[in-house]
């Protein structure tokens, strides 16, 4: 018969578990561990799985009992269900580790709502309210076009905290030449400000361009207050000008802006410049150089005649007039002599040509003649 294998001995001891703290830390709530001997067989892991797990300075080199820091040093004199301080080469620190409880986070106090100094029984709205609080819903007519009819946007309450994004708003649907950059009433005020803005009333929203005074408030549409509200403005205007005919230059200085004004390309009205009179005048033979008036110091001295050699320097325009022949003349006249002493080259190299060939000619003929003449 074979023999068994020994059976393995099994450790049943069973797990503990302990409460670590951080030494010196008041604030530092205690941290359960479990510890088992099949994962923590020596003090030595214990203090290495502490130091991964608690932060300590230089890691975990020591533990203490929490009420008066006496030092543990061996896995046996672990209590279950005791409580620790882990600290690392520094002494003990006396604090009331056992006592320390999470803080519970504060809770927020909910903010309560300013509400405006009543002194009556009225519940009368607050006009910080009254502006951030609620939308506004205008009509907008767009710049110079008579026939395309007012647009009805609503401004959320959120848009009315920017101008910009006020005019984003209108140009989502009214559409000037280059986009909403302005906004003005029906009269032709600019508006900046959101807060100027009326619920249910009229605008008109222009692009780059200038205010068209054209009579948006005649359209059908419009309320009948509103019209009556613009027909006297138009009745004092009209009864203004009639008085005073100084309205209307006033208007057109008024319609430029400032800024075109300073510029330089910006024509203003002033009186005529008279015309300058001729330096020339009339008397002393009409020239400038002599006086109108003789001196009276001067009157009854001889005069004193200039000797024949002095060179008198006249002025510019005293002086005779001199032919000044152009670039273009000098440029043919140097050409033609260039061509002229090129030809009158080549004429010396052929007559030089000539006469060395008669020469050969005649020293080679000679000789031949006199031979034959002597045979």
């Amino acid at each position: 018969m074979g023999s068994r294998a020994p059976h393995a001995l099994v450790d049943t001891t069973p797990a503990k578990t302990i409460v670590v703290y951080r030494n010196g830390d008041q604030f530092y709530v205690g941290r359960k561990f479990v510890l088992s001997r099949r994962h923590v067989a020596t003090f030595e892991a214990l203090l290495e799985q502490l130091t991964e797990q608690v932060e300590v300075p230089f890691g975990v080199r020591r533990l203490f009992t929490p009420t008066r820091g006496h030092p543990v040093l061996e896995l046996d004199s672990l209590q279950a269900g005791g409580k620790y301080v882990a600290a690392g080469r520094e002494r003990f620190k006396k604090l009331d580790y056992i006592n320390i409880v999470p803080r519970k986070p504060a809770k927020m106090g909910k903010l309560k709502e300013i509400k405006p100094v009543v002194h009556c029984d009225m519940n009368v709205p607050s006009r910080w309210q009254m502006f951030h609080r609620m939308s506004r819903q205008i009509n907008v007519f767009t710049n110079g076009r008579l026939f395309i009819p007012p647009v009805k946007i609503i401004i959320p309450k959120f848009s009315l905290m920017e101008w910009n994004s006020v005019l984003a708003t209108v140009g989502e649907k009214v559409f000037p030449l280059g986009g909403v950059r302005k906004l003005f009433t029906m009269n032709g005020h600019l508006l900046d400000n959101s807060k100027d803005l009326q619920d249910n009333y009229f605008y008109v929203a222009a692009g780059l361009e200038a205010f068209k005074n054209f009579p948006y408030w005649k359209y059908p549409k419009v309320p009948s207050e509103i019209q009556q509200k613009y027909r006297d403005i138009e009745k004092h205007s009209r009864g203004k000008e009639k008085e005073d005919p100084k309205v209307k230059d006033t208007c057109k200085q008024d319609s430029v802006s400032p800024k075109a004004q300073d510029s330089v390309f910006y024509a203003k009205e002033g009186k005529k410049k008279r015309k300058a009179e001729p330096l020339i005048q009339s008397g002393a033979d009409g020239d400038v150089f002599k006086a109108q008036t003789p001196n009276q110091e001067t009157q009854g001295a001889p005069e004193v005649k200039e000797a024949p050699d002095v060179h008198v320097e006249l002025p510019v325009d005293r002086r005779p007039a001199e032919i000044v022949k152009d670039a273009e003349e000098t440029d043919r006249h140097t050409s033609d002599f260039e061509s002229n002493r090129e030809k009158e080259d080549e004429k010396l190299y052929e007559d030089n040509e000539r006469e060395v060939c008669i020469n050969r000619f005649c020293s080679f003929v000679f000789p031949v003649l006199k031979t034959d003449l002597t045979r």
